[in-house]
């Protein structure tokens, strides 16, 4: 069976590896369109859907991974920063506060299309002005949903459920997915 990753994210390609020894990376390049009034599951869902069937329409004869993570923070989905000064609204803002990690997967392949979701509580530590400058200076938050890495020292307390959903590919959740698009024969 050939595999396919439909993300560029370093991050997803070393979680996949944890799960896959063999699998082709295809990042999904079509714009990620929001509908807000969804709850953020089924946004997670949703965005993870698109992206493996824009990958899987070229490549139908392969098991396509598709994923998307957000961040939820007081109702509000915060997606990847724009720009450092977004960056360090966001972190000033999660500081010392919880909010949530939801990834959604989809895992499609001819006979079946499986799409489910991860979701984590996680609480930053309080952060001061120089720790959040010195971050974004180091350029770790640009291409993180909620502009930080949970594998980046200093900036999470603690967390409750998984932490590869946090990193962006929940392991578990991803497996059982590619198990249950398995055929046998």
């Amino acid at each position: 069976m050939r595999y396919v990753l439909a993300s560029a994210s370093p991050r997803r390609r070393e979680l996949l590896g944890q799960i896959l020894n063999n699998f082709e990376v295809i990042p999904a390049t079509g714009e990620e369109k929001v509908n807000t009034s969804f709850f953020p599951e089924k946004v997670a869902c949703a965005l993870a859907e698109s992206k493996c069937d824009e990958v899987f329409e070229k490549n139908p004869q392969a098991t396509v991974i598709g994923c998307d993570t957000i961040v939820v923070f007081q109702d509000e989905i915060l997606g990847k920063p724009k720009n450092r000064e977004e960056a360090v609204k966001t972190l000033k803002a999660l500081s010392g506060k919880t909010h949530f990690v939801i990834t959604g997967v989809c895992v499609r392949n001819a006979y079946k299309k499986l799409v489910d979701f991860d979701k984590t509580e996680v609480k930053f530590n309080i952060l001061s002005d120089e720790f959040i400058l010195n971050y974004v200076n180091g350029g770790s938050p640009m291409d993180k949903a909620g502009s930080y890495g949970i594998q980046d020292g200093g900036v999470v307390k603690e967390y409750f459920g998984s932490y590869t959903n946090v990193v962006g590919l929940p392991v578990t959740l991803t497996k059982n997915l590619i198990d249950g698009v398995r055929i046998n024969l």
